[in-house]
């Protein structure tokens, strides 16, 4: 009787930790939804950060897109080569650098960060620099195929 009782026990005990170690390792994304100017509805992932620096947007003029933490809509360049921006001066007051506010935070995948010709810091996404686009506004996505600029895809 004494046996069968720590058998149980022991058991339960087991299911417990099981259970816990699953639910600790195995956490579900979350996808809230907003609203863009325009009335389309946006779904963002974000990536398993509450500061992530990419997180995975969807709009209806666009698709699945790219943006920054918070929430502006990334786009990369068409005379930029891997690792190296070639948009400087007025392009860079049209379409400002995404630049990384400190080096210490862990980067997601396929995203590095590359150095710019005067010396700034700039990330990149599958070795393409990132920008932002001055004339978006809040959820927008307007610069898509302006300028050989392209919204950046996952």
């Amino acid at each position: 009787m004494k046996n069968s009782k720590n058998l149980i026990i022991g058991i339960i005990v087991v299911l417990v930790l099981a259970v816990g170690g699953y639910l600790l390792f195995h956490k579900s994304p979350t996808t809230p939804s907003t609203t863009n100017g325009y009335g389309a509805t946006s779904t963002n992932t974000t990536s398993t950060t509450s500061t992530s620096i990419i997180q995975t947007k969807t709009a209806s003029n666009v698709g699945s897109y790219l943006a920054d933490s918070s929430g502006a809509a990334l786009y990369t360049y068409g005379a930029d080569t891997s690792g190296i921006s070639n948009c400087s001066g007025g392009c860079l007051s049209a379409w400002p650098a995404y630049s990384p506010t400190s080096t210490s935070a862990s980067l997601p995948a396929n995203v590095t960060i590359i150095t710019r010709s005067d010396g700034t810091k700039q990330y990149a996404y599958k070795g393409l620099p990132l920008y932002t686009f001055s004339s978006d506004s809040s959820g927008q996505v307007t610069g898509d195929g302006v300028s050989d600029f392209h919204v950046a895809k996952p």
